[in-house]
């Protein structure tokens, strides 16, 4: 039997966290850590190196979801998934240029979060794919 699939919620809002975290183990999937700053993300991440992380962009504290995605993809290579109720053009502009793999609106919906979660799933599978073939190119 495979192991699950592990991903780190990050969200500040309580009520929020708990039902995205059942919807998550509902469907198969591992939930190792659910944080509220960006701070606590990038210390989970490193300490649970998760699959992927799902992050709320605006949390409350120094850092916002943006600045934490950005450190973990550094760092660790991890896919990570914004979630957002803002809409606006300027949040968007940030997100977007940190390179997520799926940015999904709230309030979730599970359609959208479950082929957000896949689709980052696979282009990371295929990502570390295109870079080993790279490699091996080059190594010959």
């Amino acid at each position: 039997m495979a192991t699950p699939l592990s991903i780190v919620i990050v969200e500040d809002e309580c009520i929020a966290a708990e039902d995205i975290r059942r919807r998550l183990v509902s469907w198969g999937y591992r939930v190792p850590a659910v944080v509220a700053t960006g701070e606590e993300a990038i210390t989970s991440a490193e300490q649970v190196r998760p699959d992927l992380v799902l992050m709320d962009i605006h949390l409350k504290g120094r850092m916002d979801g943006v600045e934490a995605a950005e450190c973990i993809r550094a760092r660790l290579n991890v896919p990570v998934i914004y979630a957002t109720a803002s809409n606006d053009n300027e949040t968007m502009m940030r997100a977007s240029a940190a390179g997520p793999f799926a940015v999904i609106n709230k309030p979730y919906d599970d359609l959208e979060i479950r082929a957000a979660i896949e689709l980052a799933l696979m282009r990371q599978k295929l990502e570390h794919r295109f870079l080993e073939d790279l490699i091996d190119h080059f190594q010959q």
